[in-house]
């Protein structure tokens, strides 16, 4: 069998008829018969029922059916990774990103990519990390951004900047609070607007104050940002966020922000793919392009607060991981 009659094979199974699968094709519905009579021929069995509504798969077309979208993948894939070794590199790639990420990084990352790269399509999703980890394993993207990736045998994960975790209250501050950094005790009693589970940012928020044995009173859980900010700013309660999502609603005086000790609660951005899959050219541009807009982005103080203190020397939960100064990002 060839790939054209796989193509056509795979399309009509799809479609379900001669005619819509031709039309897409762009082939003639006798010579698009002729294909698949021929494939029949070779695999010597009938792949499709025919009746007087159209055509359905057979036991041995649905075996088919399921290698070859396979197949066409790869060979897609296949194409596309030859080709972008031309000096001008071509193609789709996929990134996905936690919101509170994308707040930040997408627009400046996007007009940066492509101006450099037109020929490449892009596609940004956006997600909680543990979702993006799953989509990065199962090929739906190529790269992810995510908050403290687990270590996994076919992840390649790479440390962009830890960022401390702050308090997010209205302009009037409702629980008068002091001015200074709050501890983290004071969160039993302030009324707390978080995502709930398994949201990442509620993971390590529960993990750095279950270990100090703290419980946050959560009022309301509400797993999106935007709304959470607005939440926050008309006074219906408090919420943790790291400093760039924020950062507009803070300078405009619409939010306040204190620092949290005791403990100081922190996160790792990294950067991830997957090392199952090849790395294209594309790839690694897109690769490329995020430190240096993540780079760009503290650097310009629009990622990390510019008063924050250094946070511990090691990231919570991975006692491998490297140290990344707050002010520093991995080249």
């Amino acid at each position: 069998m060839d790939l054209k009659q796989l193509k056509a094979f795979a399309t009509l199974a799809e479609f379900g008829s001669f005619s819509r699968a031709g039309a897409v094709l762009s082939v003639a519905q006798p010579v698009l018969s002729r294909q698949i009579k021929a494939l029949e021929q070779e695999l010597g069995i009938e792949l499709f029922y025919r009746n007087g509504r159209g055509i359905v798969l057979t036991e041995a077309g649905k075996l088919l059916h399921g290698y070859a979208g396979g197949v066409l993948d790869t060979v897609t894939r296949a194409a596309s990774e030859v080709m972008a070794l031309r000096s001008s590199p071509r193609g789709t790639i996929a990134i996905g990103m936690p919101p509170s990420v994308g707040s930040i990084l997408t627009v400046p990352l996007v007009q940066c990519f492509r101006a450099e790269f037109p020929l490449i399509s892009m596609r940004i999703v956006e997600g909680f990390s543990g979702h993006l980890l799953e989509w990065l394993i199962t090929g739906k993207i190529d790269v992810a951004v995510l908050y403290n990736a687990p270590r996994i045998s076919n992840l390649s994960a790479e440390p962009l900047l830890q960022e401390e975790i702050s308090l997010l209250g209205a302009v009037n501050d409702p629980a008068g609070l002091t001015a200074g950094p709050v501890p983290g005790s004071r969160l039993v009693e302030l009324p707390m607007i978080l995502p709930s589970r398994p949201h990442g940012l509620r993971l390590v928020v529960d993990a750095f104050l279950g270990e100090a044995a703290i419980e946050p009173n959560v009022v309301l859980e509400v797993d999106a940002m935007p709304s959470t900010l607005r939440l926050v700013e008309r006074g219906v309660g408090y919420t943790l966020l790291s400093y760039g999502p924020a950062r507009h609603l803070i300078e405009a005086g619409r939010l306040k922000s204190w620092s949290i000790v005791d403990p100081v609660l922190t996160r790792q951005l990294i950067l991830a793919t997957s090392s199952q899959r090849p790395t294209t050219t594309a790839t690694r541009a897109l690769a490329k392009m995020v430190r240096r807009q993540v780079q760009d982005l503290v650097q310009q103080g629009l990622w990390l607060s510019p008063d924050g203190r250094k946070p511990p020397s090691r990231v919570r939960g991975d006692a491998a991981s490297p140290v990344v100064s707050r002010k520093a990002v991995i080249p």
